[in-house]
């Protein structure tokens, strides 16, 4: 029968900053956006966006906390976040901004160990509310994506020197490094009482299965783990 179209498409937008700007998701430390600044001098429009379709994991060691010194390898405690695809239909907060194209080296350099790769998230908030935008996000890669973008020495020098054989292989469970999930919770909860819940209750451990309100509530003394005198700025929300 005849008619008019009963719905309409939501809009997919490339950058809402426009030709020479990049939207970047952030799901750990970039909810500081002291620590995004802190990389990104030409950041804009700082804001909140909704992920659909992904699961944020503890699930890889970061070298940069081994560089740093807060990575705790007898315990296992050095994995840091990233995000993967998920056969659920699981949705969690993210942090959206626009950085310009020449910080894009500097956003690689950052996120080394990452397959970087661009997904839709939903603006949730101003004149592109309901709209998706097409936004960079560090998402699990591979350890021979990782060698084949930065090659086997560095791979040796940041990963296998410091203890540890693989960054997306590791068949052990692993666990948050203290200090930087301090960080994020800290991050978190200057968004208010409902950000902070919905990253509690959906983040979780390598097994898929706990989740970070769990984890803190077995290991409160987390949230007292101070980072180093030299890295508070960074590590304090």
């Amino acid at each position: 029968m005849g008619g008019r179209l009963c719905c309409i498409r939501k809009r997919t937008i490339s950058s809402s900053a426009g030709p020479g700007w990049n939207t970047i998701v952030g799901f750990g430390s970039l909810w500081s956006e002291e620590s995004a600044r802190s990389s990104f001098p030409s950041l804009t429009n700082f804001r909140l966006g909704k992920l659909r379709g992904w699961k944020r994991v503890f699930a890889h060691p970061a070298a940069i906390f081994f560089e740093r010194g807060i990575a705790r390898l007898e315990s296992r405690e050095f994995a840091s976040l990233s995000i993967e695809q998920s056969k659920d239909d699981e949705s969690f907060m993210v942090t959206l901004f626009e950085i310009k194209d020449q910080d894009m080296p500097e956003f690689y350099e950052r996120e080394e160990e990452f397959n970087v790769r661009k997904i839709k998230v939903l603006e949730v908030s101003g004149d592109m509310k309901g709209s998706s935008v097409d936004a960079f996000a560090c998402t699990r890669g591979t350890d021979a994506e990782y060698i084949d973008r930065w090659g086997e020495q560095r791979f040796k020098n940041k990963y296998i020197d410091n203890g540890v054989s693989s960054i997306w292989g590791i068949a052990e469970d692993i666990y948050p490094c203290r200090v930087y999930l301090r960080h994020c919770v800290l991050a978190v909860s200057k968004r208010g009482e409902d950000i902070r819940n919905d990253f509690l209750d959906n983040t979780y451990l390598s097994d898929r299965t706990t989740t970070i309100r769990q984890y803190l509530e077995r290991h409160p003394s987390i949230m007292d783990e101070l980072p180093p005198p030299e890295l508070k700025s960074r590590y304090s929300g």
